[in-house]
């Protein structure tokens, strides 16, 4: 698993898409989270623009405790909610992507969120490892 500023990684060589994707659904609901948008973008951009890209899908995912408490620390916090999380096919396999919580809350500049921040991610990364 390789961490980035904003994001958590994790390689899965020899797992194919469709089973990466699955993985990571099974993942996230036993750490609490429910998936709440799904954006297929190869399908997106093969209708919108008429070009082919490999399988990706971005997943706006949202533990409902976690989502409340932040929210009622600040209202305006739904503007960077939900979490988001890719997988996306590569040439060996499947990679996913978590954003890492505190990173995008941190933006906000309001140390009331950070709590909940920090719990998110510690429930990605659970999810992560489990995938």
């Amino acid at each position: 698993m390789e961490n980035v500023d904003y994001s958590m990684r994790k390689e899965l060589p020899g797992v194919d898409f469709e089973e990466a994707l699955d993985r990571v659904e099974a993942a996230l609901s036993d750490a609490g989270f429910g998936i709440l948008t799904e954006i297929d973008v190869k399908a997106t951009l093969k209708k919108k623009l008429d070009e082919e890209f490999k399988a990706y899908r971005i997943l706006g995912a949202c533990n409902p405790n976690l989502a409340h408490r932040a929210l009622t620390e600040d209202d305006n916090i739904g503007l960077l909610l939900p979490c988001n999380v890719v997988v996306a096919e590569t040439p060996d396999g499947a990679e996913v992507s978590f954003l890492r919580p505190s990173s995008m809350l941190s933006v906000a500049g309001n140390e009331g969120v950070m709590p909940v921040a920090e719990e998110a991610e510690g429930l990605l990364r659970e999810a992560l490892d489990a995938v």
